[in-house]
């Protein structure tokens, strides 16, 4: 890693240990940002305000966002560092330069990214897409605070994904709380999950927002639930 003035401004692409040649480059530090920021945050926050002033996200000016690949990355990172003006200067860019696109068949959004392909390219959709969800801090937290119930609170399987997703799986020590929301709202109905690892004794219910409490068959710790994928939260919990 190549250091100026107390910060990292570059990492080796290539080292050739024959002739003791060190290849350094911006982009070797900006690439590994996303597994930096829980393990070295101050070099991952440099990395990316570096990644920043690079594209210009911190002027009046955008540089090297028609990249698919360089603006993806720098969408997956900049969730993790910004919620706010450089967050949005770079999401206008995506807007302007990849083809935002909503399939109204499925419900699914994606970038095309200019590539003219049958499918939209799932690696760079993918780190959009987290980039897009994440907020400052939230990957980092992920590692620095593991929960040590992780394997033996309540666990939701089964889910129809990609039909259906969870927005909302959470275990507060007293109920668990679930919202579904379907990838095309229109198609309506019901989802059926499992829900596993229930704290034994007591008749547990699943509550919605605004519907009556209905009984759960539970046994050995596991039941079967229905839920609207509509986004609306439900709770399982004991009477």
């Amino acid at each position: 890693m190549t250091w100026s003035e107390g910060r990292p401004v570059a990492m080796d692409l290539y080292y050739d240990p024959v002739v003791d040649e060190h290849v350094p480059s911006p982009l070797g530090l900006i690439a590994p940002v996303w597994y930096l920021a829980p393990q070295r945050p101050d070099v991952a926050r440099s990395a990316w305000e570096l990644a920043v002033s690079v594209a210009g996200l911190d002027g009046n000016s955008t540089v090297g966002l028609e990249d698919p690949g360089f603006a993806s990355l720098l969408a997956l990172q900049t969730g993790e560092f910004d919620d706010g003006r450089i967050r949005r200067r770079l999401w206008e860019a995506l807007d302007d330069l990849h083809e935002p696109t909503r399939d109204q068949g499925s419900g699914e959004f994606t970038f095309g990214f200019g590539l003219e392909e049958p499918h939209p390219r799932g690696q760079l959709n993918a780190r959009a897409m987290a980039g897009w969800v994440c907020r400052p801090g939230a990957w980092s937290r992920i590692f620095e605070l593991p929960s040590d119930g992780r394997f033996t609170a309540p666990t939701v399987s089964g889910v129809d994904f990609p039909d259906v997703a969870l927005s909302e799986a959470r275990w507060d020590g007293t109920a668990l709380h679930l919202a579904a929301v379907h990838r095309n709202p229109a198609a309506g109905g019901f989802t059926e999950v499992t829900v596993s690892n229930l704290p034994p004794g007591g008749n547990w219910h699943l509550q919605g927002a605004d519907t009556s409490p209905v009984p759960v068959e539970e046994a050995a710790g596991s039941a079967p639930l229905r839920l609207v994928p509509d986004g609306r939260q439900h709770q399982v919990r004991r009477n």
